[in-house]
């Protein structure tokens, strides 16, 4: 399931637009290159329990006091500050040395999908003969996000666990979204790590994933993996045309520290559920660039790594199709800017940017686009109670 792919979030029954994205993100907006650098100190448990979910009659979420891994009492300097992005090649770690650093560490691939039945069951079939018959991943879910064809049907028969994403915590609805679909996603899986994948990739390798897993699995101190990889289609190894025409520039304005990150959005990605759960989710098309600035403010950047995957093949959009996910990365990048600079005593650089906006393009009905956020999923009361019974790593 790219990013670009499904329907806008919009939804009527919003009961709670929060115009601000949760946390206070570092960035270039939170303080000027001559201000003197701001520390904040990580908190070690989360932070207050946020505003009730989307549906209206959707019950509260609850907080936890689960410490963070001990990396998170460091404390984390401005953006300006932070460490380089380390970058590491998918052949770097062989399976065997991933397999002997895996020991008891539990592994969850899950690839979010909606009418992807013309590739999904390749990607299965060769993510359970190289990674799972090998032992280096656990579990392989497919979260099936309201298909109308065969997606389900061809995902289980070529041997992954396929999940409803309606059907997961309905007491915060049954909305859309791949971002949606990422965050039920920790909560139906049970990894110590967690990897995901775009299920609309043509012409598969499992390096794809287990390129991934190599710094999680043989670097103690990486948290977060993004992947990156020659474009055959966009004839170039940087980002697709959102991330050099939105993302990329609007990063190196307002959060230069994320701007040596080579594909942003890219749909290979994964990291340690410790901090996947404490993060919040946006709902849909910003859920990849939302993370990573939500990351930056608790983490700062020493956890973050990247990989070189090669060649990845997938379907190209069209300009049509990718109007409004760069509204949303622009919407989440600008709502983030907007927090940083309040949280540090600093003028906005923008005005506040609402979490829901209509795209407006000529001859053509608004597009709503929506980048409201979940709760981190370590606050949601039916998660804490998987965790406490076991049926989620701790």
């Amino acid at each position: 399931m790219s990013n670009e792919s499904g329907p806008p979030t919009a939804r009527s029954e919003r009961t709670d637009d929060r115009d601000d994205p949760t946390g206070d993100p570092l960035g270039a907006a939170a303080a000027s290159p001559s201000a003197a650098p701001t520390t904040l100190a990580v908190p070690t448990t989360p932070a207050a329990p946020s505003a009730a979910p989307t549906a209206p009659d959707s019950p509260r979420t609850l907080g936890s006091s689960a410490a963070l891994p001990a990396a998170a009492t460091r404390p984390v300097r401005s953006a300006l500050e932070c460490a380089p992005i380390r970058s590491f090649h998918h052949a770097d770690h062989t399976i065997d040395e991933m397999i002997e650093a895996k020991r008891d560490t539990r592994v969850s691939v899950c690839l979010p999908a909606r009418n992807e039945a013309a590739t999904v069951a390749d990607i299965v079939e060769a993510l359970v003969r190289d990674a799972v018959q090998t032992g280096l991943v656990d579990e392989l879910v497919v979260i099936d996000d309201h298909s109308t064809d065969r997606t389900a049907e061809r995902a289980a028969d070529a041997g992954a666990r396929v999940v409803d994403a309606a059907g997961v915590l309905a007491e915060f609805g049954r909305g859309h979204g791949k971002g949606e679909v990422l965050w039920k996603s920790l909560h139906v899986t049970s990894g110590d790590l967690v990897i995901w994948c775009d299920a609309d990739l043509r012409d598969f390798s499992a390096h794809l994933v287990t390129g991934l897993l190599g710094p999680l699995l043989c670097e103690p101190d990486v948290e977060l993996v993004k992947g990156f990889y020659h474009r055959p289609e966009a004839d170039g190894v940087g980002g697709g045309r959102v991330t050099e025409l939105v993302a990329r520039p609007l990063l190196s304005l307002l959060f230069p520290a994320l701007a040596g990150l080579h594909q942003p959005l890219s749909g290979e990605y994964g990291g340690r559920r410790s901090v996947l759960e404490r993060l919040p989710f946006v709902e849909g098309y910003g859920v990849e660039i939302g993370m990573l600035l939500h990351y930056l403010r608790q983490r700062g950047t020493t956890g973050l790594a990247q990989v070189d995957l090669d060649v990845r093949h997938h379907r190209n959009r069209t300009l049509d199709d990718l109007g409004p996910q760069a509204m949303a990365i622009t919407q989440t990048i600008l709502r983030h800017a907007h927090a940083a600079a309040l949280s540090h005593g600093e003028m906005p650089p923008v005005p506040v940017v609402s979490a829901v906006a209509e795209l407006l393009r000529p001859g053509r009905p608004p597009r709503v686009v929506d980048v409201s956020e979940r709760p981190p999923m370590i606050e949601v009361a039916a998660y804490l109670d998987a965790l406490h019974a076991g049926r989620v790593a701790p």
